[in-house]
C-alpha cells in the first residue's frame, strides 16, 4: 500500500516513514503545496493521502479538492486544529477522517486502515496500484445489493442504471454520472448514497444512519459528520434549479425519494 504524504516537519516525516514502512506501506513525501500539486496534476499511483493543514506556501485543503476532482483515494488530515470549524473544513473539502497532533502512531494507523477497508482496499494485502479503480471496484458489491433492492432500469452492457434526480448511478462500475460527466465521491458520500438508495421512499432516521456508516471494525460517523456528509452529497448530485435528491425531515431525518 502507498501512502501520499504532505507534511512541512521533516522530523514527522521522518517518523512517519519510518513506523508506516515497518506497517508494510510505502511512503513518498512532499513538504509543501507546490510539489504535491505537481504530483497530483502528473497522475497518482497511490492507496491513500495524509495531509497537513498548514504549509508554508499554502494548505491541505487546497491538495484535498485538487485530489477530489480526479479521485476518490482516501484521504486523511493531519491537523494541530482539534476544533469543529478546522474539522467541518476538513470533511467539506473532501476528506474522510482527520486526526488531532499530537497523535500516536498506533491511533493513525488504525484510522488509515479503517479508510482504506471502507474504500474497499485491503490495507493487509498487496498495492492496489490505480487507486482510482480500486475505490470504485471494491464498493460493487454493494453497489449490487442496492441496485437489488431499488427499482431500476436496464442500461448499456446489461450494468442496471439507478436514476437519482439527474444523475445516473452505476453499480456495476461503482460510477455516478451526470450529464457524461462523472461525479467524483469519497468512499463515505458513496456509502451514504447507497444506504438511500436501498431504503428510497423511506424515512430514515439521523440514529439509522450513524448506526448504517459503521464498519466491522468499530470506527464510525458522529452525527456533526454525518451532517457534513449530508450537506457533500447533496451538493454534488443537486444543481441550482434541481428538485431536491435528499430531503430533510425536520427533527427525525432525512428521505430519498
Amino acid at each position: 500500500m502507498r501512502v501520499f504524504l504532505v507534511e512541512d516537519d521533516p522530523i514527522i516525516i521522518e517518523g512517519l516513514k519510518i513506523a508506516l514502512t515497518q506497517e508494510g506501506f510505502e511512503v513518498e513525501a512532499f513538504m509543501n503545496m507546490a510539489d504535491a500539486l505537481a504530483k497530483v496534476a502528473g497522475g497518482m499511483d497511490f492507496d491513500v493521502c495524509l495531509l497537513d493543514v498548514m504549509l508554508p506556501d499554502g494548505d491541505g485543503y487546497t491538495i484535498c479538492k485538487a485530489i477530489r476532482e480526479r479521485s476518490r483515494i482516501p484521504i486523511l488530515f493531519l491537523t494541530a486544529c482539534d476544533d469543529e470549524v478546522h474539522t467541518v473544513l476538513a470533511l467539506e473539502q473532501g476528506a474522510d477522517d482527520y486526526i488531532a497532533k499530537p497523535f500516536r502512531i498506533r491511533e493513525l494507523t488504525a484510522r488509515i486502515k479503517a479508510v482504506l477497508r471502507r474504500s474497499g482496499a485491503d490495507p493487509d494485502g498487496p498495492a492496489s496500484g490505480d487507486t482510482s479503480a480500486v475505490s470504485a471496484g471494491g464498493l460493487n458489491a454493494g453497489s449490487s445489493a442496492a441496485g437489488t433492492a431499488c427499482g431500476t432500469v436496464a442500461g448499456a452492457a446489461g450494468a442496471d442504471i439507478i436514476t437519482i434526480g439527474r444523475n445516473e448511478l452505476n453499480p456495476l462500475s461503482g460510477r455516478v454520472m451526470r450529464d457524461g460527466e462523472e461525479i467524483m465521491l469519497t468512499s463515505a458520500e458513496y456509502r451514504l448514497l447507497l444506504t438511500f438508495v436501498r431504503n428510497r421512499g423511506r424515512l430514515l432516521t439521523r440514529r439509522q444512519l450513524l448506526n448504517d456508516m459503521w464498519d466491522e471494525s468499530g470506527d464510525f460517523v458522529n452525527d456533526n459528520t454525518l451532517t457534513v456528509y449530508v450537506r457533500r452529497l447533496r451538493k454534488k448530485l443537486e444543481e441550482d434549479g434541481d428538485a431536491p435528491v435528499i430531503d430533510t425531515v425536520r427533527g427525525i431525518g432525512y428521505r430519498m425519494d
